[in-house]
């Protein structure tokens, strides 16, 4: 389930500007289909290694089997993608974990009703330029640090690798950039580090020779639960056919992503512009196929511990659908 590998020469200007495809449209309703409240959903998600279940839920016909036309639309993260399920722009998105159970600890009726992504080692990377003077994660100590969003697993995790070096937030200063524009940023000067995930770290590696500081999924956030599949409490409720027909969908391409690497390689190139050869050495985080409640509320501790949260946060109530 999971699989690491690294290598060849890839550019970074490659991949500095990675698109998913938008598909414009409504979604329909009815009672063909099973029945489906809504046979058309907009699905929020990054033009990262992380979804790919949801294409190859669409390349296999998952979706099509379940009545489902699937439209994935680019996110930049999970924070950003709140408004976008609440306002009914999406159906359901992608979003980290760490932002989902913050929006619910402040009162968001939200609901994970699928995980997606858990990391492996070297799959989430603080990276510098080459000719940095940055060697080690203490001498990160008030400088300038890129994540996609505020306050996400990103932010996070970086303060988990910070406190090992004797560091806290406070010593550093972040800024928000997506992830297709880091590269070009620390190119440019305009900050010291980077959060980064595949392909990012490969391309800015062998690409323009970027060094790894620290990966920051060891320790305390070793296999830490990365994404999920959200959606807003009210949507649940009111399409709970539309909701198990997608979950019926994506826990099939679950498995296959889960067993079998190339069926991940296959799809990226088709959804990103990360090309086959690219795909085949990035290191790629796991894909669980079932939700499991004593990983999540990990992150909600881990949250609690660095004051993300004020109050204890019972995951359970956010699930819906298979857990173990």
């Amino acid at each position: 389930m999971t699989s690491t590998f690294r290598g060849g020469a890839i550019a970074v200007g490659l991949l500095a500007a990675l698109v998913l495809s938008a598909c414009g449209g409504t979604g329909s309703t009815g009672s063909s289909s099973g029945g489906l409240e809504k046979t058309t959903i907009k699905v929020g998600a990054l033009p990262i290694p992380d979804p790919a279940p949801l294409y190859i839920a669409s390349a296999k016909g998952f979706f099509k089997e379940e009545g489902l036309t699937v439209e994935p639309v680019i996110i930049q993260g999970g924070a950003a993608a709140l408004p976008q399920i609440k306002s009914g722009a999406l159906d359901i998105s992608q979003t980290n974990y760490v932002s989902t159970f913050l929006a619910a600890s402040k009162g968001e009726k939200v609901k994970v009703i699928g995980d997606l992504y858990q990391a492996t080692p070297n799959s989430f990377n603080i990276m510098v330029t080459k000719d940095s003077p940055i060697q080690t994660v203490a001498d990160l100590k008030g400088k300038t640090i890129l994540v996609n969003t505020f306050r996400n697993i990103g932010t996070l995790t970086i303060e988990a690798t910070l406190k090992v070096a004797g560091l806290t937030a406070a010593d550093v200063k972040f800024v928000e950039k997506p992830f297709p524009d880091m590269a070009a940023a620390l190119t440019g000067g305009q900050a010291d580090a980077g959060w980064m995930p595949e392909p990012f770290i490969t391309a800015t590696q062998s690409g323009a020779g970027f060094r790894k500081i620290a990966d920051t999924m060891s320790g305390e956030t070793e296999n830490m639960a990365i994404a999920a599949w959200m959606a807003t409490d009210d949507w649940a409720k009111k399409n709970p056919k539309t909701l198990a027909a997608f979950q019926r969908a994506m826990a099939k391409a679950q498995a296959l992503a889960a067993k079998d690497r190339k069926e991940v390689e296959a799809v990226l190139p088709t959804y990103t512009k990360i090309d086959a050869k690219t795909a085949s050495v990035i290191t790629l985080g796991s894909y669980p196929t079932t939700m499991n409640e004593s990983r999540l509320q990990r992150v909600a501790d881990l949250m609690l511990a660095y004051k993300y949260i004020e109050n204890p946060l019972n995951v359970k109530d956010l699930l819906v659908g298979s857990t173990g």
